[in-house]
């Protein structure tokens, strides 16, 4: 019997785009003699419809129109369902796992993940708190320096810090100096990011960040090679890829860096360095997703400087991309996996 796989993407976040992109190359590279495909799409609006046509209309995003059929997720009879209707036409289908493809607020953030727990969905991916937890860089500074991992130094500023505005910001130039970067708290894919190499740049640099979220931190600015290590496994249980690294084709590695089709950035896998510096970055790889209780996949990076024999932590991302050119699957599969055989494992966890 093939399993009934829920694939969902798009949704009501600033990473729209990319999820479609994930999307895709998920559902292209999904084993269709194991696997019976069941595609639902979230507009920008939050309506869930069920998606059965060409799949080039991800690609083109242009996927959505009024006569697709309207989904939810089933909670009342906790049989890992979810209802497909139109009009007064109702329709129970169940399914076996769902596959995330969604990317940043409303998706990777754990409602997604909550809300298919209480319907009794298995899925892939994180858990609910390590995606919470995972979203909110602010958040996952905390754990990560209770766990004594070694990251970038930061200040936390809140919406309504901006009535003293200027305090925070003379806290940041004393903490942490010029250049530093300014990110909100919950967004990815480079969203909403800025370096300011001055007073005027960091004001503006704030109120940029601020579109994008009511927390944001203004960060240490970290020197060195920028580098990434795929995670993936069970409670405790966790393998680790080879190191990657990114070789920004703009000042740092924006989103226009990430997926302009002009950019010149470019990845180098597997990262070469000297001693034993790739184990350590595995292992405080591991360490992180341990920390956050993960499960399933993740991608951490970070930042090193092999002259200073330093290793930092930058951010963990619990939903890592899986376009066609994302690292996430390009580190897995140079470990010898192919693309389908990393869904296949992060199904079967999910199942578990």
């Amino acid at each position: 019997m093939k399993k009934k796989i829920c694939v969902l993407f798009g949704g009501e976040s600033t990473e729209y785009e990319i999820s479609l992109r994930s999307a895709l190359s998920i559902i292209e590279n999904l084993d269709k003699e194991k696997y019976d495909l069941m595609l639902v799409g979230i507009t920008r609006e939050g309506k869930w419809k069920l998606f059965d046509e060409d799949i080039q209309k991800i690609f083109e995003n242009n996927w959505y129109s009024d006569n697709l059929k309207n989904v939810s997720v089933n909670l009342g009879e906790l049989d890992s369902s979810l209802i497909i209707y139109n009009d007064d036409n109702l329709k129970k289908v169940k399914v076996d796992c769902v596959f995330i493809a969604l990317h940043g607020a409303n998706g990777e953030d754990g409602t997604v993940q909550g809300m298919l727990k209480l319907a009794h969905i298995p899925y892939a991916g994180p858990n609910m708190l390590t995606s919470c937890l995972g979203m909110d860089k602010a958040y996952t500074k905390i754990i990560f320096k209770n766990a004594n991992i070694d990251q970038a130094d930061w200040v936390e500023v809140n919406e309504y810090d901006k009535n003293d505005i200027d305090k925070k910001i003379k806290e940041a130039e004393e903490k942490l100096g010029y250049p530093m970067f300014v990110k909100p708290s919950n967004a990815g894919s480079s969203i909403g990011i800025g370096k300011a190499k001055s007073k005027k740049e960091l004001i503006d640099a704030i109120n940029e960040a601020f579109k994008f979220d009511r927390r944001i931190i203004i960060e240490e600015f970290l020197s060195g090679r920028e580098v990434e290590c795929a995670v993936m496994g069970r409670y405790g249980d966790v393998t680790t890829s080879c190191v990657g690294e990114i070789k920004a084709g703009s000042e740092f590695y924006d989103y226009d860096a990430k997926y302009s089709s002009a950019s010149q950035s470019e990845l180098v896998i597997p990262a070469k360095f000297i001693g034993d510096i790739e184990e350590k970055i595995k292992e405080i790889a591991k360490k992180a997703f341990i920390a956050l209780d993960g499960k399933g996949h993740s991608r951490v990076d970070f930042f090193v400087d092999e002259e200073k024999g330093t290793i930092k932590l930058n951010e963990i991302n619990t939903l890592p991309g899986f376009t066609s050119i994302s690292m996430y699957p390009k580190l897995f599969m140079h470990e010898g996996l192919k693309y389908s055989e990393i869904l296949d494992k992060l199904i079967e966890i999910g199942m578990e």
